[in-house]
C-alpha cells in the first residue's frame, strides 16, 4: 500500500539548518535552481543540495522522493512563474501568444533547468492549471474539441521544444556559445555566390537573424494556421440564409 502524502507543514523541519533557514519545498527548489545555474545538471545531487542548505542530505526525502521528483517540481515552478499574473484579454490569439512568450521566457530565465525539464510531464498543480487555461482559451474561441486538442498539442510542444533548444544554447560555456554565433559571420557570410548562390544572396539576413530565437516567428505561423482553421470552420457551419 502506498504511503499517505504528508502535508508540507507536517514534514517541515522544526529547527533551522546550519545556515539558519527552515527547510521547505520552496527553499529546496530555489537552492536547486541556483545550483543548476552555477554548476549545471551534473552538480545537482542530494549530497550537494544538503551541503548547500546546511542540512543532512537525507532531509530532502521528507519533501521529494529523489532528484527526479525534484526535477519535476522545478519544471512545475517554471510554468507557475510563466503564468503568474497573466490575465485574459478576450482575444484568443493575443492570449495564446502572450502565454507562449511567457512560458518560453520563463524557461530561458533558467536555461540549465530548462534543458532538464522542458521534455517532462509533471502533472503538478501549475502545469495542470496552465493546460486548463490554454484549452479554455481555445474552446472559448470556438474551436471544436478535436481542433482545440490538436492546436494545444502543437502550441505547447512547440513552445517547450524551442525553450529546450534555446536554453541548450544559453547553457553552453560562454566561449562555445560565442564561437557558434561567430560561424554565421566567419563562414556563411563569406561563401561565394559561384558555389552557394542562395546563401550568398541572403547572408546579411542570416547573420542578422540566426543568432536570435525563431520562436516568435514559429508561434505566429502556428497562430496564423489556427486562425485560418477557425475561419474555415465558421464558414462551413454557418447556417444558410432564409429565403
Amino acid at each position: 500500500m502506498a504511503k499517505p502524502v504528508v502535508p508540507e507543514e507536517a514534514r517541515r523541519r522544526r529547527r533551522p539548518t546550519k545556515n539558519g533557514a527552515v527547510l521547505s519545498e520552496q527553499l529546496i527548489i530555489e537552492t536547486a535552481l541556483r545550483m543548476l545555474r552555477e554548476h549545471g545538471s551534473a552538480g545537482l545531487t542530494v549530497r550537494r543540495l544538503g551541503t548547500a542548505m546546511g542540512a543532512d542530505p537525507s532531509t530532502l526525502y521528507r519533501y521529494f522522493s529523489g532528484i527526479d521528483d525534484l526535477t519535476l517540481a522545478i519544471g512545475d515552478v517554471l510554468v507557475g512563474r510563466a503564468v503568474a499574473g497573466w490575465k485574459s484579454t478576450g482575444d484568443w490569439r493575443s492570449d495564446l501568444r502572450e502565454l507562449g512568450l511567457r512560458i518560453h521566457a520563463a524557461y530561458l530565465g533558467h536555461p540549465q533547468a530548462a534543458v532538464l525539464t522542458a521534455s517532462r510531464v509533471s502533472g503538478r498543480a501549475h502545469e495542470v492549471a496552465a493546460d486548463e487555461t490554454i484549452l479554455g482559451v481555445l474552446r472559448t474561441a470556438g474551436f471544436t474539441d478535436t481542433d482545440a486538442v490538436r492546436i494545444y498539442q502543437a502550441f505547447i510542444d512547440q513552445t517547450l521544444a524551442f525553450a529546450a533548444l534555446d536554453a541548450a544554447s544559453l547553457a553552453l560555456p560562454a566561449a562555445a556559445r560565442e564561437a557558434d554565433e561567430e560561424v554565421w559571420r566567419a563562414t556563411y557570410a563569406r561563401l561565394p555566390a559561384t558555389t552557394h548562390p542562395h546563401i550568398a544572396a541572403t547572408a546579411h539576413l542570416l547573420v542578422a537573424r540566426m543568432n536570435h530565437s525563431a520562436y516568435p516567428t514559429a508561434l505566429d505561423m502556428l497562430l496564423d494556421s489556427a486562425s485560418a482553421q477557425l475561419g474555415s470552420t465558421a464558414r462551413t457551419t454557418k447556417p444558410p440564409r432564409s429565403a
